[in-house]
């Protein structure tokens, strides 16, 4: 059992650090591991947001100090995310329906991370507002009812609309990824619901695998072989969701 926690611990420290490197909050690795790791979906959602809070906000200002943050991309996505998020927090969605959809969303970075490894775009296109305005509606929604941040959705959208480089993206989606949390949490607090005693254990081990993370990603650290790892833990994690009655 000891032992148990202890790889818990490892490969939450792990996704935290590959994660914030590229901007992102986490909570698709963190909602894999505790699934891999038979955590109650009553518990997985708020840990999740709540984890985010932490490895975005410290993504997001190593990001932003390096000037990649653009404001005018952001703001359409977050206007429309943030209210349907709060409602999406608000949502009971009945176990099993939960893990299946879980297990789907898990699948997008598990495609990205094996065969997406160079999405910057050569030439870029502007931004069509309309169109952000109703992807960040339906992330923001699907965000609060499953707990993660809407970073593993956002980021190839930017990427294959040409809207952004894989810099800008990371800062975008790190700051798109804390306001949805934020909302999803409240909708939460509004539903109801209990604080577990491992929370403060799992903020610790995130934040210091963010830290590092954030600060590795904006210095260019080569990531390939993490990347390779977390794909397997997700897809091990998906395949888990899907297929099985764990």
């Amino acid at each position: 059992m000891q032992e148990s926690f202890i790889l818990f611990y490892i490969l939450l420290f792990v996704v935290a650090f590959l994660y914030a490197s590229v901007g992102h909050g986490g909570a698709s690795g963190y909602l894999a591991l505790m699934a891999i790791f038979a955590v109650s979906p009553a518990i997985m959602k708020p840990t999740a947001l709540l984890l985010n809070l932490f490895v975005s906000s410290t993504s997001f200002i190593q990001f932003y100090r390096g000037g990649h943050f653009k404001w005018k991309l952001f703001w359409p996505f977050a206007l429309a995310s943030i209210p349907l998020s709060f409602i999406g927090g608000m949502m009971a969605i009945e176990s099993s329906i939960y893990k299946k959809i879980l297990g789907v969303l898990l699948l997008i970075p598990v495609i990205r991370f094996f065969f997406f490894k160079n999405t910057d775009p050569k030439d870029f296109k502007s931004a069509n507002i309309p169109l952000s305005l109703l992807v960040g509606g339906m992330i923001g929604l699907l965000s609060g009812m499953i707990g993660i941040g809407g970073g593993i959705i956002l980021s190839p959208v930017l990427l294959l609309l040409k809207w952004a480089d894989q810099k800008q993206t990371a800062a975008i989606s790190a700051a798109f990824i804390f306001v949805n949390s934020v909302a999803g949490l409240g909708g939460q607090l509004i539903k109801g619901f209990e604080f577990n005693n491992h929370m403060v254990a799992y903020v610790a081990v995130a934040f210091t695998g963010g830290i590092c993370g954030a600060y590795f990603g904006a210095l260019k650290f080569p990531q390939t072989i993490l990347k390779n790892v977390l794909a397997c833990v997700l897809a091990l994690a998906a395949y888990k969701l899907l297929f099985t009655h764990a």
